[in-house]
């Protein structure tokens, strides 16, 4: 009888380690994938099981969350959904997320490493801390400074403070309120179909995923080109540029929108905007030297991030020199993302030295305590500092007595460039509006904000009555009106 009790005995530890051994296999080996298997609702189900952290714009957090009372318990809302949507993007319970939410997501569910009390806490613990905070660089006076300027014209305005490379401003329009995106259900699903095929794509962020030809706002960097290349060692100079101008190897004519071109200065090309001044010596520095000081405000860089991916712009490694005489006014296949355009400006306005730019100030725990910090930090020495005097000079000058009048600012320097840029056969594609531009107050000892600002006029208005200085500038003007206040 014992003989059998023991051998019962054994078949019941044998059974018993299989099940340890089964459990292990599955809670240690196979969880990760069991965790990943489209089937498996918890991790949603925990996902949504707390609160979301928030992202905060000047200490107020314009996002928040609300009990559904659904088994996806918490959605997300947002206050001012439309201003700040092309900073926060979407975090849906359908379609995932957008920009800050993906970027800064682990921070925002609790699942960050780094929001644990002590390393491998998560781990060993099991147990999710509630959701950090994320505190943006944006400036409330100058985010809505810009998003009231474009009123629902379809474009985009950066603005970066040029010390430290902080965003202030990051505005695309139209808009669209991306709380209607959060939760479940046909009514989402509804609205993500009604966004997504609309005409005027309000959720692209023409910010920072959208390029578009600079037009003259890209003269200043063919500016920077010729100075650092010594073609120009005198802004006032004649330039030697005949008007008209004919493209090298083509008998076309490039023109001109304003009289005086011909052998025009430097200093008078970036005044009045000469096309044949800013093409000849773009042909005279050369592909080569081009290229290089494209490179050095930021132009073909595919790892831009801020923390989102920013769209690469562009100046074609390969063209002819007629091509390369085009794409020096800011035309042919050049084409820059307005937060580009406004690193052009960001450079000049603080002596050449570009900062990298960046969205996100600080993460907190939900306490408020710092677990991470942005620092400003070099992006590139865009140009000498010499250079960039000479370009403050001329931007200013630009503003004062040039095409950039309406940007100028009672009782402070404002440097700007106008740009108008046409495209497709015949300039018969969307024209767009720019406006680049720096301002510093009388009492400061440096520029305090940088702009750039896009506007996609329609296609069938007048192009003799398409300006940057006429429509792009008064919203830049707003934007830095705003940013000397704070």
């Amino acid at each position: 009888m014992i003989r059998y009790i023991r051998r019962a005995a054994a078949l019941c530890l044998l059974l018993l380690a299989a099940l340890l051994v089964n459990a292990a296999r599955v809670q240690i080996i196979e969880s990760t994938s069991l965790d990943k298997n489209p089937a498996n609702r918890r991790p949603a189900i925990a996902r949504y099981d707390e609160p979301r952290g928030d992202i905060l714009v000047a200490g107020k957090p314009v996002t928040g969350s609300k009990d559904s009372g659904q088994q996806l318990r918490y959605e997300r809302t947002y206050t001012q959904g439309p201003l700040y949507a092309p900073v926060t993007g979407y975090a849906s319970q359908t379609y995932g997320t957008s920009l800050i939410e993906n970027t800064e997501d682990g921070v925002l569910t609790g699942t960050d490493p780094m929001l644990a009390p002590l390393p491998f806490w998560n781990d060993i613990s099991r147990i999710q801390q509630p959701g950090g905070d994320v505190v943006t660089t944006i400036k409330p006076s100058m985010q809505r400074a810009a998003f009231d300027g474009l009123g629902g014209k379809r474009g985009a305005v950066a603005a970066l403070e040029p010390s430290t490379g902080k965003i202030l401003a990051l505005v695309s329009s139209p808009s669209y309120d991306p709380g209607l995106l959060s939760g479940t259900g046909s009514p989402v699903k509804t609205e993500w179909a009604r966004l997504n095929t609309s005409g005027g794509r309000p959720m692209l962020n023409r910010a920072i995923r959208q390029t578009y030809p600079p037009g003259s706002a890209f003269k200043i960097v063919t500016a920077a080109a010729a100075l650092e290349s010594g073609v120009v060692t005198d802004v006032d100079a004649p330039s030697g540029a005949p008007d008209p101008y004919v493209l090298p190897g083509t008998r076309t004519r490039l023109p001109n929108a304003t009289d005086g071109c011909g052998n025009a200065s430097l200093a008078y090309a970036i005044q009045w905007s000469c096309n044949t001044v800013m093409a000849h010596l773009g042909v005279k520095v050369g592909l080569p030297g081009m290229l290089d000081t494209a490179g050095r405000f930021g132009f073909n860089d595919r790892g831009l991030r801020i923390p989102s991916a920013v769209a690469a712009s562009n100046f074609d490694r390969r063209m002819t020199v007629d091509q390369l005489a085009l794409s020096s006014i800011g035309q042919f296949d050049t084409a820059a993302t307005p937060l580009q355009m406004a690193m052009v400006s960001a450079a000049v306005a603080n002596g050449g030295d570009l900062k990298r730019p960046y969205l996100v100030n600080r993460v907190t725990r939900s306490d408020g305590d710092t677990v991470a910090r942005n620092y400003p930090q070099s992006y590139q020495q865009a140009m000498n500092p010499a250079t960039a005097q000479q370009l403050q000079r001329m931007m200013v000058k630009a503003v004062e007595e040039g095409t950039g009048a309406n940007a100028a600012i009672e009782g402070a320097t404002v440097g700007g460039k106008t740009g108008t840029a046409q495209h497709g056969p015949g300039n018969s594609g969307r024209p767009y509006a720019w406006f680049i531009s720096w301002a510093q107050a009388a009492d400061a000892p440096q520029p305090a904000v940088a702009v750039a600002v896009v506007i996609e006029e329609d296609v069938s208005a007048d192009r003799g009555e398409i300006t940057g200085g006429g429509s792009a500038a008064p919203i830049a003007r707003a934007v830095m009106e705003a940013a000397l206040r704070d």
